[in-house]
């Protein structure tokens, strides 16, 4: 992004990133509680967009890791004591509606592990460290990975437990999930839900936005 702050606290229809992911998790009817994972330099603003929104869901501040695997682990142990599935969501696709986060929830009392994405509409070229194409997959087998990812907490944790004890490194915590041999569902995502992360980005969001909200 090329910016001088975390890229949550940069602002879409003047209101801030992360502000428009808050929204949409308080106004779903399955999340009870919100956990925001960062690191403490952030903490201030946090809370001073917190208390501006005004949420009737507890919030709760979490020490990130080095990675988004070590963040995660940390999410998972300050989880309450009663919860039974987990949505994990990436702050930064700030344009997920309340109705995708409900359907993933809703989803999760059915399955263990989900995530949400969409059809892979380009085709796909796998390409070797010689710039020579290798393949072609069948693009009606691909979809582009979105968040949500839900799962059941139990087995999330013993997924991470047996990452730490493999030493394996992994992108995402469905890929976690596979690597011990558990189910995936795919959750039908939403071509908006995009990840905020060039100045391009930003644009589109706003762009998208604005025709959401009905602006002018």
């Amino acid at each position: 992004m090329g910016s001088d702050r975390n890229k949550l606290l940069l602002r879409v229809r003047s209101q801030p990133i992360i502000s428009w992911t808050l929204k949409a998790a308080e106004a779903s009817h399955y999340i009870s509680w919100i956990g925001i994972i960062s690191q403490p330099t952030d903490w201030q603003d946090f809370k001073a967009i917190l208390t501006q929104q005004k949420l009737t869901k507890p919030v709760e501040l979490i020490l990130g890791g080095s990675t988004r695997q070590e963040s995660v682990y940390n999410g998972l142990q300050a989880l309450p004591n009663s919860a039974k599935q987990v949505l994990i969501h990436d702050g930064a696709r700030c344009l997920a509606t309340a109705d995708l986060l409900d359907r993933c929830a809703y989803a999760l009392s059915q399955c263990h592990g989900l995530i949400a994405g969409v059809r892979v509409k380009d085709t796909i070229k796998v390409v070797g460290e010689d710039g020579i194409v290798k393949s072609t997959p069948d693009r009606r087998q691909l979809w582009a990975a979105q968040t949500p990812q839900g799962f059941d907490v139990k087995l999330l944790k013993q997924c991470h437990a047996e990452g730490i004890r493999q030493g394996w490194e992994v992108t995402d915590d469905a890929a976690l999930f596979e690597k011990c041999s558990y189910n995936v569902q795919i959750v039908e995502g939403e071509e908006t839900n995009l990840k905020v992360t060039t100045p391009q980005d930003l644009a589109i969001a706003e762009f998208i936005l604005k025709n959401r909200l009905g602006e002018e």
